[in-house]
């Protein structure tokens, strides 16, 4: 039998007070959508069917290749959503299952459990319940005096009665497709809200005899939905206890959890130490035996063995074996860092390659250059690489010396083995194993600075001279 997937994401999530589409809230730097979608991927499905209303532009833009979307205009209820998926369907003779967007903790085993489980009961629908210690926010699951399933109460139409209840509607679901499309078109708008509630569709399903089943979920965590911005950010602690225990158990130490961040596609192998305040998220891959941290804030970085990068920030890099960056060092996209090199204090790299072994300890920027094997970047080099219009290239050949305040103002080049002096400012290519000196000649010019005082009228300042004693001023009385 087919099967398919219908994502409700049309909601607008009044509660979160923002102009963004609730899906599009991030955890740990990916939109909830994304969680959903990849708790789907371990199914294969015929089609994945993404309702969306308010902000559906910015969906379909951030998920153009997730499934066939489907546009509820107006948004008349999750009922009325999944009809409009079935319309789409090639065919109904199929498993659906129905999941909200907005539900980024449920796991992918959850998934497929649940559909395994109403497949083989050969079930008409699967509603997925919990049992929660605070239900608020949740439809109440109402069974008989026998304990079978008599029909799920949404909160605001609940009766004190019905409020108690403990036991909630999670808001994923499994249907036999000719059955729910029956169910749909019987279902009426008579509530409190004037929607179309998809609830309602059990209840019509058990009325028409049909068999409705319910799963309950091990986890009842996993049953966290979003609706404003405090449920968002317990749902992202939730999901990044689950990362770090994920890593611990993997042979990463992780110093201080309580003040660690990693993203859920970030991958770290063995042995690697992230110490407190580290940040890793987007695709950034670790090696063994690093040094991560303290407060290291690493996005899209690919990183070897045996680095070592504290107090620094790095965006879209790579870093190779036995690198070191820090203290203070920032990264930008296109830095390529070679092995064994020392990346140090308070210096910037931006789309450069330094070559294995080289060193930029401290105060420098290299912008859009090659920088060669073990050459020494004094302190406070500058690539000078923006001439107000585009942006031009620095080469360093290999074993190349750059003496402290040198200015490289590309395009240009330094070759090999080649000697630049302290606070020059290199404007012509240095031939290889030359020494290029760009600066004016040291003046001294002898009492220059009393000859000036003179002209002002002013005391001498004269270096040898003793100050007068005397009473000392009241600073109190300006005197």
């Amino acid at each position: 039998m087919k099967r398919y997937a219908i994502v409700l994401a049309a909601g607008k999530g009044t509660r979160m007070h923002s102009d963004r589409p609730k899906v599009l809230h991030a955890l740990l730097g990916k939109p909830m959508l994304a969680y959903v979608l990849t708790a789907l991927s371990t199914l294969p499905w015929d089609d994945v069917f993404l309702v969306v209303g308010h902000g559906r532009e910015a969906v379909q833009a951030a998920f153009a290749d997730a499934g066939t979307f489907i546009v509820q205009d107006p948004q008349r209820g999750t009922g009325d959503a999944v009809r409009l998926a079935l319309e789409a369907a090639p065919e109904l003779e199929a498993t659906f299952l129905v999941i909200y967007g907005d539900a980024p903790l449920i796991r992918a085993e959850t998934v497929e459990r649940l559909i395994r489980t109403h497949e083989a009961a050969g079930a008409d629908a699967t509603a997925l319940t919990a049992t929660v210690d605070d239900p608020r926010g949740f439809g109440r699951v109402v069974r008989d005096a026998e304990g079978r399933f008599l029909r799920i109460v949404e909160e605001k139409d609940a009766d004190s009665a019905e409020r108690l209840i403990r036991e909630i509607n999670v808001g994923l679901y499994a249907f036999y497709g000719p059955h729910l499309a029956e169910a749909l078109g019987a279902i009426r708008a008579d509530n409190a809200q004037g929607e179309y509630y998809l609830t309602d569709v059990l209840h019509h399903l058990l009325a028409a005899g049909r068999r409705v089943a319910t799963a309950r979920l091990d986890d009842p965590e996993e049953a966290a939905g979003i609706n404003d911005r405090l449920q968002l950010a317990a749902a992202e602690q939730t999901l990044r206890r689950r990362i770090l225990t994920a890593h611990m158990r993997q042979g990463v130490t992780i110093e201080d959890p309580a003040s660690t961040w990693i993203g859920p596609d970030v991958m770290i192998e063995r042995d690697t130490v992230v110490r407190a305040g580290s940040r890793l998220f987007g695709e950034t891959r670790i090696g063994r035996g690093c040094e991560i941290g303290p407060q290291a804030d690493l996005a899209d970085a690919i990183v070897g063995d045996g680095v070592h990068v504290w107090y620094a920030v790095a965006r879209g890099v790579r870093i190779d074996d036995g690198a070191t960056v820090g203290p203070f060092a920032h990264l930008r996209p296109g830095a390529a860092i070679g092995r064994g090199v020392r990346i140090g204090n308070f210096v910037e790299v931006k789309n450069s390659t330094i070559g294995e072994k080289a060193k930029v300890p401290h105060l420098s920027y290299v912008g859009d250059a090659i920088v060669g094997r073990e050459v020494n970047v004094g302190c406070g080099t500058i690539t000078v690489n923006y001439d107000g219009v585009k942006k031009h290239a620095t080469i360093i050949g290999d074993g190349a010396f750059i003496g402290c305040n040198t200015n490289l103002v590309a395009p240009v080049t330094v070759g090999d083995g080649a000697y630049v002096a302290a606070g020059s400012t290199i404007t012509d290519d240095v031939p290889g194993g030359a020494l290029a000196v760009a600066r004016a000649r040291q003046v001294n010019k002898e009492r220059y600075v009393e000859r000036l005082m003179a002209r002002f009228g002013r005391p001498s300042r004269d270096p040898d001279a003793r100050p007068e004693s005397g009473p000392k001023q009241d600073r109190r009385n300006g005197e």
